[in-house]
């Protein structure tokens, strides 16, 4: 939340928004609409919807498709491997990096965060789970100090998310048992290497549930 008299500047709280709604799953991968639409969704004017879009375009998580359309990427399963090869890579390390920077106090807080994943889990909502999860992984590694792999596992999670988002819409989320609590149990002991592998084997699952969706597509 942001204090009384550090309002965003409306191009950023554009560029958030859509960027949520990319992630989240609220527009959804192949889809065009147009510029217009996008405008009128975000309730905001033309020039701060036209630098988000640029940003996001940059990042790869928008593309151009003429007429004054974007899309999300429609992700194949070729860009799915690069883009689960990477955050294996890097998000282990990450929270490795992040475990002699957190106190008893921030362990206990992202605790917290994990108990409403796991409500979002029971109650098969599909929108909870991931932003509670994606709230999990970014409070775990922004301990890490390290902005540039925090900077690569974002535009990792902003690629990927809305492919992850349509297999779970097909699936729900009881197949879902995340390994928090393992990399809870690992914080709290001061074990990077339990840490590191509970992070690698959480993202698997996701990773696994999306080429099980690209499995089922070309059977």
């Amino acid at each position: 939340m942001e204090r009384a008299g550090n309002k965003l500047p409306e191009h950023e709280i554009a560029y958030r928004t859509l960027r949520n709604m990319i992630l989240f799953g609220e527009l959804a991968p192949g889809q065009p609409v147009t510029i217009q639409g996008l405008v009128g969704a975000l309730s905001m004017g033309m020039t701060p919807v036209r630098e988000a879009i640029r940003r996001l375009t940059s990042q790869g998580a928008l593309v151009f498709k003429g007429n004054r359309r974007v899309s999300v990427p429609l992700l194949g399963v070729k860009e799915w491997d690069q883009i689960a090869l990477v955050r294996l890579v890097v998000e282990p390390e990450l929270s490795v990096l992040a475990i002699d920077n957190m106190d008893d106090l921030a362990i206990e807080n992202l605790a917290k965060v994990d108990a409403k994943l796991n409500d979002a889990i029971a109650k098969g909502d599909v929108r909870g789970y991931l932003e509670w999860n994606t709230q999990f992984h970014k409070d775990l590694y922004a301990f890490s100090g390290a902005d540039v792999l925090i900077s690569i596992a974002d535009m990792l999670w902003l690629r990927g998310g809305p492919s992850l988002r349509v297999m779970l819409g097909r699936f729900g989320t009881a197949n879902l048992p995340d390994k928090h609590a393992e990399a809870l149990q690992a914080l709290r002991a001061r074990d990077g290497v339990a840490l590191a592998e509970a992070i690698r084997d959480d993202i698997s699952q996701g990773i696994d549930q999306v080429r099980l969706g690209f499995s089922n597509i070309q059977t």
